[in-house]
């Protein structure tokens, strides 16, 4: 059942509304929508990308009537705070999940994570934990008044490593869901973040040319903090 259903099915619809994130994931406002409810923005962690439960706790208004956790990039979302906070107010709490990787798709991409954050200068790697799938491997490309990220990701390419920018405009600042709040950790995120190759099929080949590359591109960086 999707998310649009379960909303339903909870009995959540017309007058309320349910606490999203905004990086990324289009399709769990719109599904908030698509059961007549309204979605309501809240920031992120900056250190596993996911909805952080103290700016969930502040988004709450007397119509909050759920709260959607996404996990990101294998990353899982602070489940224990986050339901916690659901039974403090009554809430409904729906977990919308990211296609996982095999057991031993993981355990390659864990592998060849664990490489990267040994070789990459200049940019800042993953905070990962125990839990964490590896299913992207997001780095932060710091900014110093010029698109850093941006130019980085162009550069990497040029050199025939394949990157993607995760999230190029978060879910609040798109026409159909435009809000005025303030989500400071998610426009920096929208604004740093570049995902480099974690698969499994990489080789160490691979795996030295993607640190290679990205490495001699330090000076495009402003130092890490």
């Amino acid at each position: 059942m999707g998310t649009a259903a379960l909303l339903r099915a909870a009995g959540v619809g017309a007058g309320d509304e349910v606490v999203v994130p905004a990086f990324g994931n289009v399709e769990v406002a719109r599904a908030v929508t698509l059961a007549g409810a309204l979605p309501a923005f809240a920031d992120i962690d900056p250190a596993t990308y996911c909805l952080d439960p103290a700016a969930v706790d502040a988004a709450l208004t007397p119509r909050t009537a759920a709260v959607v956790v996404v996990h990101r990039f294998g990353h899982p979302a602070d489940l224990g705070q986050l339901r916690a906070l659901g039974q403090r107010h009554g809430l409904l709490v729906l977990e919308h999940t990211e296609l996982d990787a095999s057991r031993d798709e993981t355990a390659r991409r864990r592998e060849r994570a664990a490489y990267l954050d040994t070789r990459l200068r200049g940019v800042r790697t993953p905070e990962r934990g125990a839990g964490h799938s590896c299913l992207e491997y997001v780095v932060r490309v710091p900014g110093n008044g010029r698109p850093d990220r941006d130019a980085f990701a162009r550069a990497v390419r040029a050199k025939g490593v394949a990157c993607r920018i995760p999230v190029q405009t978060p879910v609040h600042r798109l026409p159909e869901f435009r809000r005025c709040v303030s989500l400071p950790e998610t426009e920096r995120a929208a604004d740093e973040t570049l995902a480099l190759p974690v698969d499994g099929s990489l080789t160490k080949r691979d795996m030295q040319r993607t640190a290679s590359v990205c490495n001699a591109l330090g000076g495009l960086l402003a130092p890490a903090l």
